[in-house]
């Protein structure tokens, strides 16, 4: 099969590109690197003669639809990502969500090429009804809080992806990823798992916004591309939501307790204010679980991969970024 990722050089999407070449696809990638790293593509580089990749924006027309007419399927995982990035950059995160998403389905549409597009938790926004199931109502914030712009845009990129489906039948698959990590995940954009470990590491203070008892599950970014893949491969998916994750909930302040104990660290666990940390006037959601019943009886989900043995690829993935080793992943290093 030939695949495009957008956003192939970023966390989630590297991954995928490494499961879809490792099983024999030829995979096209392309990314602007503006949360990317084309650091995640180098072991892949240099295992695989069928990854091809593009430094270039998915708004870039000529380009993107070049490589939509070479690939079999696409999946749509280039956004703009992170909780900081969104409450500093809420005009970039706007635009880039819903131009990309617009310009991806729209040129898919012509030759009817399948999509799977990537979306988010956060669009069920401040809805306290928990867990989350994929038909439930979206609860979003006043536009005055930034928070919520990144939730709208990638509501309205949905809305966008099941309308091609509804009135012009275009295969199109929509996921909404919950809490993801893994090796080669940065901290740089509030991703907090590698913000820990990374504190963690080096003795820093391991900071923990709010009072830390709010709670998140976690999902091994491994289980998650497996997950996508499958749902492309499954006829009845198409034209549907899921959520994509990890059930068990924890709460931030018990994770950075475990990163802490599994990092032997001496590091402090100290609590930072929301307003000092994301400025006043942000908002947070005290629980955020997945309800996995549609995506398991339609692929058979389950997550494989526990809390405590994430922390431990995470904590020796980061030690090789801090040795300047480059990072390799399970897969690899069994090929």
């Amino acid at each position: 099969m030939d695949a495009l990722i957008t956003g192939g050089a970023g966390f989630i999407g590297s991954h995928l590109a490494e499961a879809l070449l490792a099983r024999g696809d030829t995979v096209y990638v392309v990314d602007d690197l503006s949360t990317g790293s084309i650091h995640n593509l180098d072991p892949l580089k240099k295992a695989y003669d069928r990854l091809y990749y593009w430094i270039d924006t998915v708004e870039n027309v000529p380009v993107l639809a070049e490589l939509v007419d070479r690939a079999e399927v696409i999946f749509h995982l280039a956004a703009a990502v992170g909780v900081r990035l969104v409450v500093e950059s809420p005009v970039r995160t706007i635009e880039t969500n819903l131009r990309g998403a617009e310009v991806v389905l729209k040129l898919a549409n012509k030759k009817k090429k399948p999509v799977f597009l990537a979306s988010t938790s956060e669009v069920y926004g401040k809805s306290n009804k928990v867990p989350y199931s994929e038909n439930d109502d979206l609860v979003i914030g006043p536009p005055q809080i930034g928070r919520w712009a990144y939730a709208c845009s990638k509501a309205i990129d949905e809305f966008l992806a099941l309308a091609y489906w509804r009135e012009r039948r275009l295969p199109v698959v929509i996921g909404r990823f919950f809490n993801t990590v893994g090796p080669r995940q940065t901290g740089r954009y509030g991703m907090v798992l590698p913000t820990f470990v990374h504190q963690a590491l080096t003795g820093e203070p391991i900071t923990v916004f709010g009072d830390g008892r709010q709670s998140r599950c976690f999902g091994y970014v491994g289980d998650v591309v497996q997950a996508v893949i499958r749902l492309m491969e499954t006829p009845v998916a198409v034209g549907e939501v899921f959520n994509i994750g990890n059930d068990q909930e924890i709460t931030i302040h018990e994770l950075a307790r475990r990163v802490k104990a599994l990092a032997n660290s001496p590091s402090k666990i100290v609590h930072v204010p929301y307003d000092q940390a994301y400025g006043e006037g942000f908002e947070d959601m005290r629980r955020r679980i997945p309800d996995l019943a549609k995506i398991r009886q339609v692929i058979g989900y389950a997550p494989k991969m526990g809390i405590d043995e994430i922390i431990r690829m995470v904590i020796e993935s980061e030690r090789q970024q801090l040795r300047n080793e480059p990072a390799v992943s399970p897969h690899l290093q069994r090929a």
